[in-house]
């Protein structure tokens, strides 16, 4: 490397945050950028590992010691390609993605990890600046015809990828608009929309048609695609959000994460929400049942909103400050984890369960909760326990369910289609080739594995084109 002494000499530096009291104002993205220099500098501290334990903590496998030593060499264009090379929309995982790369540098066994997704993110917004993104029209068309159903990460990595290697690509989605959980799952103060248009110009001269309002299993029968296509990637989410059963659950201001989350969406894209099934927080006491990354975009949310005060329940444990490397490193640990949102102001508890909800005239205004232990047995399964004599309640008039997605919806699609589910409700495919029970029909991303993060989506969209070019071709040249 360039800097064989960097990660002694250079301290960790990060992006900050733009103050509380001004972002909060706003559904714009808040994060302040390094400056070229400070970057480079980031990158010099990569130790060249022997073994990159990065690598293994990145799902698409980035080569994150190459393009750092590129930036710090000042070597951009190269870095860009690196970083293409295994990733199509680093602007989407440099600004969401938790980084598990950084958990997994050798360097954050004393707690200083590279800043690997500031630096990954530094090298796409110079590169969008400075012009040197461009189409990758293919030479060669091959006459065969792919659909994708769902246009969210996995399905947009998917159909660039085969768009770019000549198959003719449609992709098909039930929303409005382009962009599935990155358009309407995030909120507009972590990822600028116009991100994802500026990648859609890009993928439509490459070829990709996109087809939004196009719901397949609702207004666009399966067979239609089943007769035209000559293969279908099913890329869709988990949408299935798990519920919350318990008496009260049925009142007027008790909704799921995605319902709120969405709206708000719609709102900043400048759409106009009907009154009558208008979500918002403004002056409202907020509770957001879920400890997660949607939890945490609720809270974000309900205090832009102007909500008078918001609670966050977990029914898990409160995590501790710190892991325990001797444990842990280079897999992602157990750790307190405290978002941007967090900070905007909001009251957490752990090891809470809740009871009922409470209303007046339909509307809920009370939350009963009781706190729980947990306990684990012989064979190592956890199980909780409800406190005697710890009940307590908090005042709500919105209450937000973010505990997860049990799985992908099926009426419709999954169930028209046919195809065999797993276990746990999931499309169920080979072990390698992502192909389901049924033939030319392959399964990626959420759908296929459940609930997971936007790097995974890529890596699963990556992988699939590659399995449907070998389908379609009898081999491929696409990265496996």
């Amino acid at each position: 490397m360039g800097k064989p002494t960097g990660f002694m000499d250079i301290p960790r530096q990060d992006r900050c945050y733009k103050p509380v009291s001004e972002r909060v104002q706003h559904f714009r993205e808040f994060l302040i950028p390094l400056a070229d220099q400070a970057v480079g500098e980031q990158g010099a501290r990569c130790m060249d590992c022997g073994i990159p334990f990065c690598h293994e903590g990145c799902p698409i496998h980035n080569s994150i010691p190459d393009w750092n030593d590129r930036v710090f060499q000042g070597k951009w264009a190269e870095a860009l390609t690196l970083l293409h090379a295994t990733n199509n929309f680093p602007e989407f995982t440099g600004r969401v993605c938790p980084a598990p790369c950084e958990a997994a540098c050798t360097l954050n066994l004393s707690d200083e990890p590279v800043t690997i997704k500031t630096i990954e993110c530094s090298i796409i917004d110079k590169a969008w600046e400075q012009g040197w993104i461009s189409p990758q029209i293919p030479k060669h068309r091959t006459g065969k015809r792919v659909a994708i159903v769902g246009s969210g990460p996995c399905g947009l990595a998917c159909a660039q990828q085969l768009a770019r290697v000549g198959h003719a690509v449609m992709v098909f989605e039930k929303e409005d608009r382009i962009g599935g959980l990155l358009r309407y799952g995030i909120p507009d103060f972590k990822l600028g929309k116009d991100l994802i248009d500026r990648r859609m110009a890009q993928m439509q001269a490459e070829g990709v048609i996109f087809r939004p309002n196009s719901k397949v299993g609702g207004n666009i029968p399966v067979q239609k695609l089943l007769n035209e296509f000559d293969a279908i990637v099913l890329s869709g989410g988990a949408e299935y959000p798990r519920n919350l059963t318990v008496p009260g659950r049925d009142l007027q201001g008790v909704h799921f994460a995605m319902e709120f989350l969405s709206q708000q969406n719609r709102r900043v894209a400048g759409d106009k929400i009907p009154e009558a099934t208008a979500i918002h927080a403004y002056n409202k006491r907020v509770v957001v049942i879920g400890g997660g990354d949607t939890g945490s975009d609720c809270i974000g949310t309900s205090i832009r909103q102007a909500a008078l005060s918001v609670v966050q329940l977990e029914i898990l444990p409160k995590p501790p400050e710190k892991e325990d490397k001797a444990l842990n490193w280079p897999h992602w640990p157990n750790k307190l984890r405290t978002s941007s949102s967090h900070l905007e102001g909001c009251q957490r508890e752990w090891s809470v369960s809740t009871r009922a909800l409470e209303g007046e005239n339909g509307w809920v205004k009370q939350i009963h909760l009781v706190r729980v232990e947990w306990q684990q047995d012989a064979q190592g399964r956890w199980s909780f326990n409800e406190i005697a004599g710890s009940e307590f309640s908090l005042p709500a008039d919105l209450v937000l369910l973010a505990m997860g997605f049990a799985s992908s919806v099926h009426a419709g699609l999954i169930f028209d289609l046919g195809v065999q589910l797993d276990g746990r409700g999931n499309v169920q495919t080979g072990a390698h080739n992502y192909q389901t029970s049924i033939n030319k029909v392959f399964a990626a991303g959420d759908m296929r594995r459940g609930q997971s993060l936007v790097v995974w989506a890529i890596h699963e969209g990556r992988q699939a084109a590659r399995e449907v070019d070998i389908f379609l071709m009898g081999h491929s040249d696409l990265p496996g």
